[in-house]
């Protein structure tokens, strides 16, 4: 009996402890994305307490008694654990791999006539009228966008890189399991965004006006083109159309009509959706290797509107550098009108190679407050796709708006929606890795290889791709260029640079500057000089000036046979959008042109009365240039603007010159014109692929000097471009008057996804055709022409009756990025060093 009060003392005290409650709430996610396993079992090991996850993979569950781990399992991935600490109230976040056993396929078969998926998806066609986003007049609805950007699955050199292993400390530092594991993915940005969206159907327009922006971590430039483009109206998906483009992409929607030819459907279940009875359907591509998704639909069983959605790309579909690619959209209830976008997720993870880290974009959007079919009719409205209404404090150049330590951003005390436990352990690490010094030295690296720039100070140096290059003329050519910076001022922007040529000698500059008068209509005034060495042969290429790859690679390999000439311009121009998609561009410039090649201009062919005009060219020209693009996007960055996403329609520029040599000069010609016509269009043809074409339309009613008629770009080199007639020789037409016509067919996997062997690959079959048809008036045919040592130089070479004609057939993404056309010239086969066959290699970079 002695013992029976210290026992009943250690019993009192023992009781309490194992009738602890711990509180325990987290999430289950997949390891290598972070994206939430859905459904997973959660549990006390040894126990029957336990709890199943929801579909965003978030659980809560409340022990009571002892507990030193938590596991966590689903089907097909690996069960795992995660110790428990003796706190009340604890947070855990399940990181699970791919493995363990998963179920083998259950087919159910109906003995129906007909699959039941069938009847449904005929009826959404047939309420498609209704259903769809197209029959509404407008809509608008306030937006709320988050991408957050990781590296994942990091091979081993880059993951002992300085800033690599700094971040993971801090990681751990904080207790972040989402990025502390050496296999988790590392944030490495984030940014919140939150907009009014108006969008106009008829015709198609689309207005977004940023209210607060927060950024995190490694990004973009506050003011740059891609802290614009993070906002939602780059990522918008729409599955009424037969057609999705994806990342340039056309995939063929799961509730497309003819939809089956593509897909295997099957009839799961019938399951509420908010307040609407749905059915669920399975989605399957009959070929894996086809633009297509996987996943499932629901469908209102009521009036038959898709209400969501939750798909992810084929696994073995023709698609490079992506290795996984998820859409996840519920729209709001058919009751309140056409469906509109209450939630998306996209999920891309960009991954060149398997032995390659790969990049991990999340974005998620949400949509509220919608309005349908009240358009808004302030005149010029839509104009601007994105108008930046930000707060002073959040908008000026260079701002931080997201300062280091939590709860300090605007989302912090006003976002929409809950971030998982993986989300906010994101967010911790970037709101203080922007501080390592580490990651801060790779900032100006990573500028300089997105923007072809270092930022030194208030100044761009660059851009790279033309530091140097090597030519038979130049030599090896340096060049040093810089431009402005909104910190030096921000409606002022300069560019310039000095070049010099080892082969030739000459010391070679130019300089741009341009003021931005007015940003509403983006009124423009621009003033440039130059001084360089340039090709002859790409004078009058009017429609590739702002091609600076094109640029840079023409200074490259054998400049001789584009036939040298040192220019002096000086240019004044004038650019102002009068509505949206139409600029006009008025330049007036002045040009000295000196031939370096073997070339003079006589007065006549009569050589008893001939007399030299000498080698120089003198030429004033006033240039009016209309470019109408009906749908496209232009986003402002800085003191700069540039065009984004994809255009459906036609883009046409109208180019006229008026010219006249030796203007301030006695012996001043009569005044000359030059009309040029472009229009070029990109058009998908479903299960064909996608056709690029082009049609350019020149014409010169009067005579100008030879060097200044139209020369058709030719390629002597082993190389394919797009840009040139790739049979054609440098010089071998001029004309004064010509209609080109230029196709480039990319069938994607067709034809040679049906083939075993060869799917694996993922080559795609591309064709090309290119057309021109022209000639030269007898004034400009008959120039007398010389060299310099008096020989009679062959007429001007022009085509027949003939249309040059030349077509080609190959195979592209081979290793992915590489390209072989097999070209035949089909007329002027039998012309001097008619190139008949040619087998040009390319390089190019498609998904």
């Amino acid at each position: 009996m002695r013992f029976l009060a210290p026992l009943l003392l250690v019993c009192l005290w023992v009781l309490p402890a194992a009738a602890q409650r711990f509180v325990i709430s987290g999430q289950v996610v997949e390891a290598t994305n972070g994206e939430p396993v859905p459904f997973a079992s959660v549990f006390v090991p040894q126990t029957s307490t336990g709890v199943t996850a929801g579909a965003d993979g978030r659980f809560k569950l409340t022990v009571t008694g002892s507990a030193d781990s938590l596991a966590a399992s689903a089907v097909g991935f690996v069960t795992q654990r995660r110790k428990l600490s003796e706190a009340p109230v604890q947070t855990v976040l399940f990181r699970l791999r791919a493995g363990g056993v998963a179920l083998g396929e259950v087919v159910v078969s109906s003995r129906q006539p007909e699959n039941p998926a069938f009847r449904i998806l005929r009826e959404v066609q047939r309420n498609k009228p209704r259903n769809q986003r197209l029959s509404l007049q407008a809509a608008e609805w306030d937006s709320y966008h988050r991408i957050e950007t990781s590296l994942a699955q990091l091979p081993p050199g880059l993951a002992k890189r300085k800033a690599i292993m700094a971040m993971r400390a801090l990681a751990i530092r904080q207790g972040a399991a989402a990025a502390a594991d050496p296999d988790a993915p590392l944030p490495i940005f984030a940014s919140e965004v939150s907009s009014r969206v108006y969008q106009k159907f008829s015709p198609l327009r689309r207005r977004e006006d940023q209210l607060h922006r927060q950024l995190r971590g490694v990004g973009p430039r506050e003011g740059s083109v891609v802290s614009q483009m993070l906002g939602s109206n780059f990522q918008s998906f729409d599955f009424y159309p037969n057609w999705q483009n994806v990342l340039g992409k056309d995939f063929i929607s799961p509730i497309a009509e003819g939809g089956r030819t593509t897909y295997d459907y099957d009839l799961l279940d019938s399951v509420m959706v908010g307040q609407d009875f749905c059915y669920k359907i399975a989605v399957k591509p009959k070929r894996s290797h086809d633009l297509a998704f996987r996943g499932t639909i629901w469908i209102t069983t009521e009036g038959y509107a898709l209400r969501r959605a939750d798909l992810v790309a084929s696994p073995n579909a023709n698609i490079n550098f992506i290795s996984d690619l998820r859409i996840f959209q519920e729209l709001t209830p058919p009751a309140d009108g056409p469906g509109l976008p209450m939630r998306t997720r996209f999920v891309v993870v960009v991954q060149p190679s398997e032995k390659q880290a790969a990049m991990l974009i999340r974005f998620t959007t949400l949509g509220s407050n919608f309005v349908r079919n009240q358009p808004r009719t302030e005149p010029g409205f839509y104009d601007q796709t994105v108008v930046s209404v930000l707060p002073e404090e959040e908008a000026r150049p260079g701002g931080l708006l997201s300062p280091p330590g939590a709860g300090t951003g605007y989302f912090d005390l006003h976002r929409p929606d809950t971030l998982t436990l993986s989300e906010q352990q994101s967010f911790a690490v970037l709101d203080s890795a922007k501080q390592l010094p580490a990651v801060r030295n790779i900032l100006d690296w990573v500028d300089l290889v997105v923007n072809g720039y270092a930022r030194v100070g208030g100044w761009d140096l660059g851009p790279v791709l033309g530091v140097y290059a090597r030519n038979d003329f130049e030599g090896s050519r340096f060049r040093f260029g810089f431009r402005t910076t909104p910190f030096i001022s921000r409606d002022w922007f300069t560019q310039g640079y000095l070049a010099y040529g080892t082969g030739d000698g000459r010391l070679k500059f130019g300089l741009r500057t341009s003021y931005v008068a007015e940003r509403r209509h983006w009124t423009v005034v621009s003033g440039e000089i130059r001084h360089d060495v340039e090709q002859a042969a790409l004078l009058d290429n009017d429609f590739q000036t702002g091609n600076n790859l094109f640029a840079s690679a023409s200074r490259w390999g054998r400049f001789r046979q584009g036939r040298p000439i040192l220019r002096d311009l000086l240019a004044v121009s004038l650019q102002r959008d009068l509505f949206k998609g139409f600029t006009q561009t008025v330049t007036v410039r002045h040009q000295d042109i000196k031939p370096l090649h073997n070339f003079a201009y006589f007065t006549t062919s009569d050589r008893s009365l001939r007399a030299p005009l000498g080698r120089n060219l003198t030429l004033s020209e006033v240039v009016v240039e209309a470019r109408y693009a009906h749908d496209e996007d232009l986003v402002q960055s800085e003191n700069r603007r540039q065009a984004v996403g994809l255009k459906r329609w036609p883009v046409f520029t109208l180019r006229y010159t008026l010219g006249a040599r030796n203007l301030l000069d006695d012996r001043a010609s009569p005044t000359y014109q030059k009309f040029n016509l472009l229009m070029t269009h990109s058009v998908s043809l479903g299960h064909l692929g996608r056709l690029g074409y082009s049609v350019e339309g020149s014409l010169i009613p009067d005579r100008v000097p030879y060097l200044f008629l139209k020369t058709p770009l030719g390629n002597q080199t082993p190389f394919y471009n797009a840009n040139s007639f790739n049979l054609m020789n440098y010089f071998e037409f001029v004309t004064d008057h010509s209609v080109s016509v230029r196709l480039d067919q990319h069938f994607e996997g067709l034809g040679l996804n049906a083939i075993p062997t060869i799917r694996r690959l993922n080559w795609r079959l591309v064709a090309t055709a290119n057309i021109l048809y022209g000639g030269l008036q007898a004034a400009n045919s008959q120039q007398p022409r010389q060299d310099l040592d008096g020989t009679d130089l062959a007429p001007v070479p022009s085509l027949g009756k003939l249309p040059y004609a030349e077509v080609g057939y190959g195979i592209e993404n081979i290793f992915k990025f590489l390209r072989i056309d097999l070209m035949h010239r089909l007329t002027y086969r039998d012309a001097p060093n008619a190139q008949r066959f040619g087998v040009k290699l390319g390089a190019q970079f498609r998904l």
